[in-house]
């Protein structure tokens, strides 16, 4: 009895129960981790991005450094040449001339601006009556088109009929060849150009002064300190990333864009007075059909804007807190 009570016993299946002692099954695709989810989360965001740059940016880079390898004519012909369009850059007096107007546009425009687009970010910052039909006024002449820009500011510093000259005419002044004047006319277009994109600064220098604490302010008041020591002291140092963004974004603006706006306001002109290098690349390339060209002067242009880069990134210690480090 008992030999048949063991094999019986050892020859049975266990049985399993429905109690709560009962483990699942361990599933055959584990979660992922909340970490990894993250990436994963991340990543999607960014793919689209992503592909933009890489399809809009690096891959046109990359063809615009082969491009500048070869004598392209506007009929598709290809010419290997190697380095002569970089030889040919480097003994270009007019490209040079135009590498010195845009020295003397980005030196100019970019102080101007930065000042100007911080001080009125301080201004309406204030809680002032009717403070942000202000700042809509001074956001607006960025959200409209550059030609447009051009058009309306050719018409308002015409030497006859234009607005500018009849006001100085009607204070006693005289009139000035805003566009007909090398000179005046690069002053024009900084001018308009500081106009255009003084309500974009302001609007991320004041994103950057409400983010620093008010309790901070209100201890240097206790503490009697002036208000110029309050800036100084506190506004200055912790908007330094704010202006390591400002100082970067301008520079590239100032090298790379506008050109439509020069287009339409004076061509480059007077005798090249205007012709920034950005203008003289685009005339290479799509008036004289000069793509290898334009495309070695483009390449050299980006290693410009590089070298600027790295230089604001060094003054302005990557945007860092620290201070007289």
């Amino acid at each position: 009895m008992s030999s048949v009570t063991a094999h019986d016993t050892a020859g049975a299946k266990p049985r399993t129960t429905g109690g709560p002692t009962a483990q699942a099954p361990a599933s055959a695709h584990p979660r992922l981790s909340r970490r990894h989810r993250e990436w994963v989360a991340a990543g999607l965001f960014l793919a689209p991005d992503a592909l933009g740059l890489l399809v809009f940016v690096a891959i046109p880079m990359v063809l615009s450094v082969v491009l500048s390898l070869f004598q392209v004519s506007g009929f598709g012909s290809y010419q290997w040449v190697g380095l002569g369009n970089y030889d040919r850059m480097f003994h270009d007096p007019l490209f040079w001339q135009s590498m010195k107007i845009t020295g003397i546009y980005v030196v100019v425009l970019v102080p101007v601006l930065f000042c100007l687009s911080l001080a009125l970010g301080l201004l309406v910052k204030q809680k002032l009556p009717g403070v942000g039909a202000y700042r809509t006024a001074l956001f607006l002449p960025y959200v409209i088109s550059l030609v447009v820009v051009g058009v309306l500011w050719k018409f308002m510093l015409d030497d006859q009929v234009g607005v500018v000259n009849k006001a100085m005419r009607a204070a006693g002044f005289g009139g000035a060849s805003w566009l007909g004047s090398p000179g005046l006319a690069l002053a024009s277009v900084i001018a308009v150009m500081t106009w255009v994109m003084m309500g974009y600064y302001m609007i991320i220098f004041l994103a950057g002064l409400q983010e620093i604490p008010q309790e901070y302010y209100e201890a240097a008041r206790i503490d009697g300190a002036s208000a110029w020591r309050s800036f100084r002291s506190i506004t200055w140092p912790l908007l330094r990333p704010t202006s390591f963004f400002v100082l970067l974004m301008s520079t590239v603006a100032a090298i790379t864009g506008g050109l439509d706006l020069l287009f339409v306001l004076t061509k480059g002109g007077p005798a090249n007075g205007t012709s920034l290098a950005i203008f003289y690349i685009y005339q290479q390339a799509f008036t004289f059909g000069e793509y290898g060209y334009a495309s070695a002067m483009g390449t050299f242009l980006v290693l410009i804007m590089v070298v600027f880069a790295g230089v604001i990134f060094k003054v302005t210690k990557g945007g860092r807190f620290d201070d007289g480090e």
